[in-house]
């Protein structure tokens, strides 16, 4: 693979996985309102994403799929390329979190975390950039990882591992792609979600006084950065973009 030296087209159609909630949800409407097709799946899909593909059924793909189901993911790309087009863009966003401290944590617990967050989100990158480079051979990754990969939480060990993980790998991907795909991760900082629930009340209240801007991230702060790399010419490749207020300085 050579060296590329003109721009990443803008992507046309995106994967998102894990769009059924939250942040997930928030990144497949942005992604439409940008002007892209997009295909989302999740384990279970929720009213809200289920009138998203009633309504725009040309331009959404929908699907309940468990991210660890190698096979069913596969067959989730096949029938959403079939259905939208080639797929250009990819956002790994599916995740799940902790619950207790590292040493109450069963070995169990810890496998299922690293086998959701960390192994299943590199076999979607893989089955993702073997279609796209069987299509355009070009296209954009991003991967949406924490905060928590860059400062200690406790109670959060093996999903700071597994997202410290993701980051080290995009870092090599967008090496390995030469520039034919951007590769880049967003790190939100925490924000109201079931994930973040863990922490309790007063852990969330003790990182808030601790944030410059003095307030959580939402979801639509970080919907802006995450359509920024998908679609705009920013020549960004092999970073991880923080958002969390200044939480982490």
């Amino acid at each position: 693979m050579s060296e590329s030296s003109t721009a990443i087209p803008r992507a046309s159609c995106v994967l998102v996985s894990g769009g059924s909630r939250g942040l997930g949800l928030a990144l497949v409407q942005d992604a439409l309102d940008a002007g892209a097709k997009v295909a989302t799946f999740a384990r279970t899909i929720t009213p809200e994403l289920e009138k998203l593909a009633a309504d725009r059924p040309d331009d959404v793909h929908i699907g309940s799929v468990d991210i660890t189901d190698e096979k069913a993911v596969r067959t989730f790309i096949k029938e959403a390329a079939a259905h939208l087009g080639p797929i250009d863009a990819l956002v790994n966003n599916a995740a799940i979190g902790q619950d207790s401290l590292h040493v109450h944590t069963s070995p169990e617990r810890i496998a299922a975390i690293v086998a959701t967050n960390l192994t299943a989100p590199l076999l979607v990158v893989r089955a993702f950039l073997r279609h796209a480079m069987a299509k355009s051979g070009r296209g954009r990754i991003v991967m949406v990882t924490s905060v928590c990969a860059q400062r200690g939480y406790s109670g959060l060990v093996t999903y700071s591992a597994t997202k410290g993980g993701l980051d080290s790998a995009m870092r090599t991907l967008a090496r390995e792609m030469h520039g034919r795909f951007l590769v880049n991760s967003v790190a939100p900082g925490f924000f109201a979600s079931e994930m973040s629930s863990v922490l309790g009340t007063e852990q969330l209240s003790t990182i808030t006084r601790r944030t410059p801007t003095g307030r959580l991230v939402e979801p639509e702060n970080i919907a802006p950065v995450v359509r920024s790399l998908l679609f705009d010419d920013t020549n960004i490749n092999g970073q991880v973009l923080t958002i969390d207020g200044g939480g982490s300085i």
